[in-house]
C-alpha cells in the first residue's frame, strides 16, 4: 500500500519565518527602549544635580556644601568644614565645591555635605543621615553619582564652576549620553570620560571611547 507522505507547504514556512521575524524585531525593539530609558535615566541625573545648585543657589545666595551658613538656611548638622586634600584645595564660602566627587567617607568634605544640604532645603529626596549606608545617591547600575568644583583632569584644560560625574557606566551609553547632551565625542566638549569606572576622582586626560569599549564601564563627567 502507498503511504502519502505530509510535510510544509511553501507558504506555511514563509509564514513560520515571517512570524520568527517578527518576533525577533520585537525582542530587539524592546531592548532598544530599556537602553534608551536607562540612557534617559543616567542623563536625568547629571541635569538634577545641576539644578539642585541653581535652585539652592537662587533661594540662599550660596552654593550647596560650600554654604557657611548652612546650619541656619537648611538646619543642616554643620557646616563643611575647610577642605585642604585632592586636586584642590580651599575654605568653606569661597564659591567652589571642594572634595572628591565620588567620596563616600570623608563626611566633612563639602562635596559629600552637598548631599545634606538640597535634601533638607527640599530639592532632592534621599537621606540627611550623614554617613548612612543610602546618603551617597546611586545611578541605575549602582554607580555613584556626586559633584565637585575641584579639576577633574588634571592635564587638560577643562573649566568649569562644578562638574557632575557618574560612575559604573557602560561604554555604549556613555557614547549615547554624549551624543545625546554633548557633540558625540568623549574626549571633547562638556561632556567627558575621565577614567574606567571604581578609579580616582581625577584623570589626567579624558579618553575617547569606540564601539569596542562596550565591554568596560566607565566615569562619566559634565561640566557646567
Amino acid at each position: 500500500m502507498r503511504r502519502n507522505q505530509s510535510g510544509f507547504t511553501l507558504v506555511e514556512i514563509a509564514i513560520v519565518l515571517v512570524i520568527i521575524g517578527l518576533l525577533l524585531g520585537g525582542v530587539l525593539k524592546g531592548q532598544e527602549l530599556i537602553n534608551s530609558a536607562k540612557v534617559k535615566n543616567l542623563i536625568n541625573d547629571f541635569r538634577a544635580t545641576s539644578t539642585f545648585v541653581y535652585s539652592y543657589q537662587d533661594r540662599f545666595r550660596a552654593i550647596p556644601g560650600d554654604d557657611l551658613a548652612a546650619i541656619a538656611h537648611v538646619a543642616a548638622t554643620a557646616a563643611a568644614t575647610t577642605h585642604t586634600t585632592g586636586a584642590a584645595s580651599g575654605a568653606t564660602g569661597d564659591g567652589r565645591i571642594n572634595g572628591a566627587w565620588n567620596n563616600t567617607a570623608t563626611t566633612t568634605d563639602e562635596a559629600y555635605r552637598f548631599w545634606e544640604q538640597v535634601r533638607l532645603a527640599g530639592l532632592a529626596a534621599g537621606s540627611t543621615t550623614i554617613a548612612s549606608a543610602d546618603y551617597v545617591p546611586r545611578n541605575a547600575d549602582g554607580g555613584v553619582i556626586g559633584i565637585t568644583g575641584d579639576r577633574v583632569l588634571t592635564t587638560d584644560v577643562w573649566n568649569a564652576t562644578f562638574y557632575v560625574c557618574s560612575d559604573n557606566i557602560q561604554g555604549r551609553y556613555a557614547r549615547q549620553i554624549d551624543s545625546t547632551i554633548d557633540d558625540g565625542v568623549t574626549n571633547t566638549g562638556s561632556v567627558r570620560v575621565i577614567g574606567a569606572a571604581g578609579t580616582a576622582s581625577a584623570a589626567s586626560a579624558p579618553a575617547n571611547l569606540t564601539a569596542a569599549n562596550d565591554a568596560t564601564q566607565y566615569v562619566v563627567c559634565v561640566a557646567y
